[in-house]
């Protein structure tokens, strides 16, 4: 049974398989199909967010959704199945897009680098976060004084919380070989060999080298050298360790790429792991291992050295930095250093200062979705809902970042501002640090040493954020347009949808648009006159056609608005009243107006036009303009739409027929631009 009505509409059209592309434009889905030819319409009508389905010539099928076709058409592509169909904007569109804005979008190499950080540390994100919630509950624990310190020297556990401490540890002092996996499994080489090579200096006999006779203690007794066949082998403690483990992972790689280039492939999958082994797992042990550990060391001693120079620094930057990096991905290599301060230094220092910027960010998705629940719209609503849980209970940010923050750039300002405040109130207290790898959520603020210190900055961050969002909002006044126009086509097409289809009719005649009168009839009966709230103008020169006769389902049915089509004699499209544009298409081909008095309309210009993606469209107004009768709207080249076959006739629709009595043809035979085309009346 399908989940949703996005797997829903799939699997009634043959399901992903079945699918060669997918398109969509002001209300409904496109879809190329292998074969149209099996599929059950009233199924797919049967599904509640569709209003109607439309077969059409050859193997393309078109699904009527409405204001909200956006929403689904996006769920479509983000089923699993659907992997490799639709050209919509994605999470991943707009990273590449924030990527291409820095240095990672124009040096290819840089670009790789983060890429594999990314990669390393992606897939275990999830038993990372895991792990650090046990560590939260130890935290806790210990402050409540239920456990003595447990991550104190020389500290015995009773059994019990001894085993419980032993649930976060397996991740953190395995951690070398899940990245070592990951990381030679990006790179192109066996991902089992890197982590087989990574293991051999994590086991126990090779600690234990350590003990041999004439080994000399080395960085305050945290290494030892130890004579091997001559040569001096460091031996150290890799748990946790990030940086030896990517370093080999490279090496790795280039040296599998040469040999798969000598060794024939008929035996390459035994050489090649064997001799990458034999090379890789001394060079190691005795140059990479060493390199790594003791590097990354020095990198973490020096930002300690400017953190204990003046705790505020940090504390600034870091929340500051931070909105900037995780969109070019330039967070990973300070991931790496978090854990490397943790296992070099006990501690880590620049996580506090991150939660700072994560619950600004958090704060301003709430604030968001505040103002998302006064204007009623339920796609916003849902998408920061969801963003806003897996924030404050998971600390992840990118749900907020990509499906919010970076779609209205009116967030950023707003967000920086608390990110200051809580970094300056971490910075002036002092500083906080943490004992262990931890996402900065509601759920680990125990973890941090200065509890009250941290809950403070980061309540401040998250409700200065909110607050100034709410005040401000988050929408420019394009994107407000349009947000209106969603809600109002949402509503429209409901009521459409459950509304019978008025019939096409020619008006009484009254004398005035705007009064409502009774005249004895011939029987001398009173006869009750409709009250004409409106005539509109036709937007364009041409024929006047029937709804019923307009060449497309759709809109021949009434399933999207009520009025009449316009098969063009001219080539532009004019405002037919006073009002304000709520939605220009960018390729010309349908623009959404609300009429002063409250009259939406639709204006359709052509069927499947949306096909020629602005080609022979030249688009004269925005979203948010103010038009008057006569504004020109779009000026199109007849010849392209033609000789592409696709029909001209102009759909000229009231998309809220619900608020008025009728929507009545007023006119037939040809009209010229600003002659009455429909007339509203009152209920």
């Amino acid at each position: 049974m399908a989940t949703s009505p996005a797997k829903d509409i799939i699997q009634s059209i043959g399901g992903a398989s079945n699918v060669v592309a997918l398109t969509h434009c002001a209300t409904r889905l496109r879809f190329t199909l292998k074969d149209a030819s099996g599929i059950d319409q009233a199924q797919v009508e049967a599904i509640p967010a569709v209003l109607g389905a439309v077969p059409q010539s050859g193997d393309r099928f078109q699904v009527v959704i409405g204001g909200a076709v956006e929403t689904v058409y996006n769920e479509i592509l983000a089923l699993p199945e659907m992997k490799k169909v639709g050209t919509g904007e994605s999470a991943d569109d707009i990273k590449a897009a924030e990527r291409a804005k820095g240095p990672r979008g124009k040096f290819a190499g840089l670009d790789t680098f983060f890429e594999v950080l990314s990669d390393s540390f992606r897939p275990i994100l999830g038993a990372l976060l895991g792990a650090s919630l046990f560590i939260t509950f130890m935290a806790l624990m210990a402050t409540l004084g239920v456990i003595p310190a447990w991550n104190a020297p020389g500290v015995t556990l009773e059994p019990g919380w001894a085993f419980i401490n032993l649930m976060w540890q397996g991740v953190f002092v395995f951690l070398p070989l899940m990245v070592a996996y990951n990381a030679s499994k990006r790179l192109g080489a066996d991902p089992w060999v890197g982590f087989g090579i990574m293991a051999v200096v994590m086991l126990p006999g090779f600690s234990a080298l350590a003990a041999t006779d004439g080994a000399q203690t080395v960085f305050d007794g945290k290494a030892a050298i130890v004579s091997i066949f001559g040569l001096p082998l460091t031996v150290t403690d890799y748990s946790s360790q990030v940086f030896p483990p990517l370093l080999m992972a490279a090496v790795l790689a280039l040296l599998t790429k040469g040999l798969k280039k000598v060794i024939p492939s008929s035996v390459q999958l035994i050489f090649v792991p064997f001799l990458s082994m034999l090379v890789m797992i001394p060079v190691t042990a005795f140059l990479i291992g060493p390199i790594g550990v003791f590097g990354g060391a020095a990198i973490g001693e020096f930002l300690k050295s400017i953190n204990d120079f003046s705790p505020l620094i940090f504390a600034i930057v870091i929340p500051l930095a931070y909105p900037f990096m995780v969109p070019l991905g330039l967070h990973w290599p300070l991931n790496a250093v978090m854990l490397l301060n943790i296992q070099s230094l006990g501690y880590d220092f620049i996580q506090g200062p991150m939660g700072a910027w994560n619950f600004a960010c958090f704060g301003a998705t709430a604030g968001v979705l505040v103002l998302a629940i006064r204007a009623k719209n339920s796609q916003m609503k849902q998408t920061a809902t969801g963003a806003l849980a897996a924030g404050l209970l998971g600390g992840i940010s990118e749900p907020s970042l990509y499906g919010i923050h970076l779609r209205f750039k009116r967030i950023y300002p707003r967000m920086l501002v608390g990110c200051l405040v809580g970094g300056v109130i971490i910075g002036v207290g002092g500083g906080v640090t943490t004992n262990a790898f931890v996402f900065t959520s509601l759920l680990t603020i125990p973890a941090f040493n200065n509890i009250p210190l941290y809950a403070i900055a980061v309540a401040a961050s998250f409700f200065t954020a909110m607050i100034l969002v709410i005040l401000s909002g988050y929408l420019s006044p394009e994107q407000k347009a349009e947000a209106a126009a969603q809600l109002a086509e949402d509503t429209a097409m409901e009521e459409a949808k459950h509304a019978p289809v008025a019939p096409v009719a020619t008006p009484v005649a009254v004398a005035s648009s705007t009064a409502a009168a009774t005249a004895p009839a011939a029987g001398g009966t009173a006869t009750l006159v409709a009250t004409v709230l409106a005539t509109i103008g036709s937007p364009v020169e041409g024929i006047v056609v029937p709804l019923d006769e307009v060449p497309d389902p759709v809109f021949s049915k009434g399933i999207v608005g009520l009025g009449v089509g316009v098969d063009p004699t001219g080539d532009t499209v004019f405002a037919p009243a006073a009002g304000k544009v709520l939605v220009a298409q960018p390729t010309g081909h349908a623009f959404g107006l609300m009429l002063d008095g409250g009259i939406e309309m639709l204006i359709h210009v052509g069927i499947d036009t949306v096909n020629l993606a602005g080609k022979g469209f030249d688009v004269k107004v925005k979203a948010g303009d103010r038009v008057e009768a006569g504004t020109p709207l779009v000026t199109f080249d007849r010849a392209i739409i033609e000789e592409a076959g696709y029909s001209l006739v102009t759909p000229v629709l009231v998309t809220n027929p619900k608020k008025f009595g009728s929507i009545d043809q007023a006119a037939t035979g040809h009209v010229a631009v600003g002659d009455a085309l429909l007339t509203v009346t009152a209920k």
